[in-house]
C-alpha cells in the first residue's frame, strides 16, 4: 500500500475527476486562485456542514452569524489592520522573485517551514535582517537580497456612486471582526450568556506573497472561526477545552492521528493581541513532507473588544477628517473601560468585565486538502493499480452510485427507479456506460463508499449487489432496504 507524497499527484487527481481547476484556466489562469469543480464543491460543502454541526449545532452554548464581507473601515482600524497589517518581504536582485522573510531558507536548512501566518511588522522592523545565507526559491541565488520592506495584505475597493461621497473600503482579511462588531448585537437580540461562543464561516481575502502550493495558501480562502467569549480567569481552561475538541475533530472525520500534531507558539512569535496561541498541523506533502498549519488556536483576551470600544470612542475623529484614516488615533481608553458597551454584566456574581476570547480558526480550504491527501490509498488489486480516496462518509462528495450491469432488459429501468428513490436523501451518481469494473474505479477516485448494481438476479428476488469501496467486499441486499441500510452504514 503506497501513500501519496507529491504535491502534483494531488493537483492531477484534482483536475482529473472535477475536484479542483485553475481560475480563469482558459486564460492562462490566475495565480493563487482556485475553482472547486463538481466533486470538489460537494466536498468542501461537506467540510463546512462538518464543522458548522460539530460546533453550532451540537452545542446549546454557540449561535452562528454571517457576516457582511465589506465593513466600516473604522473596524479595520479599531482591529490594527489598517495600519499594521503586512507581511516583511524581500527581493531577489538576480530574478526580481518577491518572499516573505520568514519563508526563506537558509542555504544548509533546505525547504523552510511556514510556521507564522503573518509577522508582527512593528517588531520585525525593527529587527537585523542577515539573509546573506538565505536562498531564493525562486533561483537558488543565496545572500542576494534587498532590504526588507513592508507588503500591505488587504485588497482595496471603492463605494459609492459618485466621486464626492466615495469611500475607500477593504475586502475583509479575516472573518473574526464581523463576529467582534456584532458581540452587542448578540447579547441583545439572543438569551446567550458567558460563557458563549459565535461562530461564521465565510471568505475572507489576502494580497499574499503566496508559495504555490495549490489551494493551502490562496488569496481567497474560506475561514471557519469561533469566538469563545469567557470570564477572565476562565480563560486558560477555555483555551484548553477547544484545544483538544479542534484536534479530535479531524480525528474523527478520518484523519490520521500520526499526522497530526499541536505545536505552540513561541513567545516572541505570539501575534500582540495572543496570551498563548497552539496550530494543530499537519503533515502535508510539501517537499518531502512538512509540517503546516490547519488551524489555529488562540487565547486573545479582552483585546478586540477593547479595542471596538475605543474605535467607537474616536467615531467623531472619523467624521471630522472625512474618512483620512491616517489623520485618525484610537482614543485612550476610559477608566472604567470594564463597564463600555462592550462589556458583559454577570448576574451571578454581580461584575461587570470585558470577557476574554478563545478563537479555533480553520481555513476550509486547507482542511479540504488535508482531506484528500489523508484519503488517497493506492493498493494493487489483480496485477494493477487501484487508486481510492477513503473518505469519511460525512465527508463523502456522493455517498452511492447506481448502476445497471447492462444497458438491456430493463435495468436501466429499475436502476433509475432507485437512483430517483435515493436521491432525495443522499447525494447520488447514475452512471449506464462501460464496464462495470472500470466504474468502480472510477467511483474509487471519487471517493464514494457504495456501489449499487442492478442484475439479472435483481429481477429475480429482488436483491442488487452493494459493493463496499475500502474492502471491494460484494454483498446482496433487498432493494426494499437499501435506503435504511445506506443509512445505517453512512451513519445519516
Amino acid at each position: 500500500m503506497a501513500k501519496l507524497t507529491k504535491l502534483d499527484d494531488i493537483v492531477s487527481l484534482c483536475k482529473r475527476r472535477g475536484f479542483i481547476y485553475q481560475s480563469s484556466e482558459i486564460y492562462g489562469g490566475l495565480a493563487s486562485c482556485y475553482d472547486y469543480g463538481p466533486l470538489g464543491a460537494e466536498l468542501k460543502r461537506n467540510v463546512r456542514d462538518a464543522w458548522w454541526k460539530a460546533v453550532v449545532q451540537m452545542r446549546d452554548d454557540i449561535v452562528g452569524l454571517d457576516c457582511s464581507i465589506l465593513m466600516h473601515p473604522m473596524v479595520w482600524k479599531a482591529s490594527g489592520h489598517a495600519d499594521k497589517f503586512a507581511d516583511l518581504v524581500t527581493v531577489c536582485k538576480k530574478c526580481n522573485t518577491r518572499t516573505r522573510i520568514d519563508h526563506l531558507a537558509d542555504k544548509s536548512d533546505g525547504d523552510a517551514a511556514e510556521h507564522t501566518e503573518h509577522v508582527n511588522i512593528e517588531t520585525e522592523a525593527a529587527k537585523e535582517h542577515d539573509l546573506s545565507n538565505k536562498v531564493c526559491p525562486a533561483c537558488q541565488a543565496v545572500g542576494k537580497f534587498g532590504e526588507p520592506m513592508a507588503f500591505k495584505l488587504m485588497f482595496e475597493t471603492q463605494m459609492g456612486a459618485n466621486a464626492d461621497d466615495q469611500m475607500t473600503l477593504w475586502l475583509r482579511p479575516e472573518t473574526a471582526q464581523g463576529i467582534f462588531a456584532n458581540f452587542r448585537n448578540v447579547l441583545d437580540s439572543t438569551r446567550v450568556k458567558v460563557p458563549f461562543g459565535i461562530a461564521q464561516i465565510g471568505k475572507s481575502f489576502r494580497n499574499e506573497v503566496t508559495t504555490k502550493a495549490f489551494i493551502f495558501r490562496t488569496r481567497e480562502f474560506e475561514q471557519a472561526e469561533l469566538e469563545f467569549f469567557c470570564a477572565p480567569g476562565t480563560d486558560e481552561d477555555w483555551y484548553e477545552h477547544w484545544k483538544q475538541q479542534r484536534f479530535n475533530w479531524y480525528l474523527d472525520l478520518g484523519i490520521q492521528k500520526e499526522n497530526l500534531r499541536f505545536r505552540d507558539h513561541d513567545p516572541d512569535e505570539l501575534a500582540h493581541y495572543a496570551k498563548a496561541c497552539v496550530d494543530v498541523e499537519y503533515k502535508f506533502p510539501f517537499g518531502s513532507g512538512d509540517w503546516q498549519e490547519l488551524e489555529g488556536v488562540a487565547n486573545r483576551t479582552d483585546y478586540d473588544l477593547r479595542q471596538h470600544q475605543r474605535g467607537m470612542r474616536t467615531m467623531n475623529d472619523w467624521f471630522e477628517s472625512k474618512g483620512d484614516l491616517s489623520k485618525i488615533t484610537l482614543k485612550e481608553e476610559a477608566e472604567d473601560y470594564h463597564k463600555g458597551p462592550l462589556s458583559f454584566f454577570d448576574e451571578q456574581n454581580k461584575e461587570r468585565f470585558i470577557p476574554y476570547v478563545i478563537e479555533p480558526s480553520a481555513g476550509v480550504d486547507r482542511s479540504t486538502l488535508a482531506f484528500l491527501v489523508d484519503a488517497y490509498d493506492e493498493e494493487e488489486v489483480k496485477g494493477a493499480t487501484r487508486s481510492v480516496l477513503r473518505f469519511h462518509p460525512h465527508l463523502a462528495p456522493i455517498k452511492a452510485a447506481i448502476f445497471p450491469l447492462v444497458k438491456k432488459d430493463g435495468m436501466p429501468e429499475i436502476a433509475t427507479k432507485l437512483y430517483d428513490d435515493l436521491k432525495g436523501n443522499f447525494a447520488c451518481f447514475y452512471d449506464q456506460k462501460g464496464a462495470v469494473g472500470r466504474r468502480y474505479r472510477r467511483q474509487d477516485e471519487a471517493g464514494t463508499p457504495y456501489c449499487l448494481t442492478i442484475d439479472g438476479q435483481t429481477k429475480e428476488d429482488n436483491t442488487v449487489t452493494v459493493r463496499e469501496r475500502d474492502s471491494m467486499e460484494q454483498s446482496r441486499i433487498n432493494i426494499d432496504q437499501i435506503k435504511a441500510y445506506l443509512r445505517e452504514k453512512l451513519d445519516l
